[in-house]
């Protein structure tokens, strides 16, 4: 039996299959709406007592579509003598002679190249530009409200050559159809008028203005909503045990014996598909990247525009009448839980980047979750065993990512169907 649905303009005939999506932060929610609307039986699991738990649950909040720099790059790799002896506050790299961390550190190095640097980046860019156009989609089809705002975003230099070399990988990108223009500290300071506490810092900056802003927590909340009314089930509060996949259907195994079987499983399940991956005999090369948050009421000079500054790697987003506040980088940090002194270290960056950009002595809610982090800043999406597919590893843009690489999973589903 095939089902039609309509997505877009277009009629899609497709094969009704039985699908367990293992995670339900904004990756997983992503996928398993996407799949939903194609026609496919749905189950979502999650560890968590409820959807956007995790790192999706106060993350940046930027949807950065122009902004896909990966991690490793000449000048991450200048820095890494001094990241190894923890001299840079925003980011710190905790080394470990864990087989899996050697490897992918390996692996990271032999991405900070500058052709693997600026392939990683445009690779990525093109994955954020279906991604914009799939959240659309699903938006309109399912009016989810997650304060969804286009602000618009600045990123601010305070070093020549760091302006310089962006400005380098912007041109690239503006080939693949970006518009980002680049302004000096006045520029910079037209485009947000909040700025101007700090123009004499700023020595140059790129703007964007179709960037965008959303609340994960809240999409996935709304994305629970859609699936509900589709009759798909969103399960929480399971812990799943192993994946078993050697017979004719994978299975999920939950921790009481439980067992779930489907025509495909799906890992988004961030950090933790690495393990189940492993009861598949497949390893996936991802390290946490551990970051922080802080939400608070906007302060006297609050940006309305989305900001990110580069140098203390801080980013400042509007979500309605509050202002998320994220940054800090400590990568082969596995410890999930806020940490005093780093948290003091993010919000005395929010304070030098912009000093009345947030109350920020009266802090609503802090956060601190894991990134997961590929070599090259790329997230997985593949089949790893027989029906198993993961889809993981979307480290800082798994919001932007997240409805892109949905589309790419629902792609190799049907592919395979």
């Amino acid at each position: 039996m095939r089902a039609e649905f309509r997505l877009g303009e277009a009629m899609v005939t497709t094969r009704p299959q039985e699908l367990v999506v293992v995670g339900a932060g904004v990756v997983g929610m992503a996928t398993a709406l996407t799949l939903s609307d194609r026609g496919h039986r749905v189950t979502v699991i999650e560890q968590a007592d409820e959807p956007g738990h995790g790192t999706s649950f106060a993350n940046g909040a930027q949807l950065s579509y122009s902004y896909t720099d990966a991690l490793a790059s000449p000048a991450t790799l200048a820095q890494f003598p001094r990241l190894l002896v923890a001299r840079d506050p925003a980011f710190r790299f905790h080394p470990s002679l864990d087989p899996d961390f050697l490897r992918w550190t390996l692996a990271f190095l032999r991405n900070g190249s500058a052709g693997r640097f600026r392939r990683n980046t445009l690779e990525g860019l093109a994955l954020a530009i279906e991604s914009r156009r799939a959240l659309h989609a699903l938006t309109r089809r399912h009016h989810i409200d997650f304060a969804h705002d286009r602000p618009g975003k600045i990123i601010l230099y305070r070093a020549a050559k760091s302006f310089a070399a962006a400005r380098a990988i912007a041109a690239d990108k503006a080939v693949a159809g970006t518009e980002q223009s680049f302004v000096d500290a006045d520029g910079a300071v037209a485009i947000e008028p909040m700025l101007a506490s700090i123009r004499s810092e700023i020595v140059g900056a790129i703007h964007t203005p179709s960037e965008e802003v959303g609340d994960p927590y809240r999409f996935c909340i709304g994305v629970q909503a859609a699936l509900a009314a589709a009759g798909a089930e969103v399960r929480c509060g399971v812990a799943i045990d192993r994946i078993d996949a050697d017979g004719k259907h994978p299975a999920v195994v939950m921790r009481g014996g439980e067992r779930l079987a489907a025509d495909r499983i799906i890992l988004c399940a961030g950090m933790a598909s690495t393990g189940l991956a492993r009861t598949v005999g497949a390893r996936l090369p991802i390290m946490p990247m551990k970051g922080y948050s802080i939400t608070a009421a906007p302060g006297s000079a609050a940006p309305r525009v989305s900001v990110t500054d580069a140098a203390n790697r801080v980013v400042f987003a509007r979500l309605g009448n509050r202002i998320r506040i994220a940054g800090l980088a400590d990568l082969g940090r596995r410890d999930a839980g806020v940490e005093p002194d780093r948290l003091d270290a993010l919000i005395d960056s929010a304070r030098a980047a912009l000093p009345d950009a947030a109350d920020y002595d009266a802090i609503e809610s802090s956060w601190a979750g894991l990134r997961p982090m590929t070599p090259d800043s790329l997230p997985i999406t593949r089949t790893i065993a027989p029906g198993v597919i993961a889809n993981a590893g979307h480290g800082a843009l798994g919001w932007t990512y997240a409805a892109g690489s949905a589309e790419r999973v629902a792609a190799i589903v049907e592919g395979e169907g």
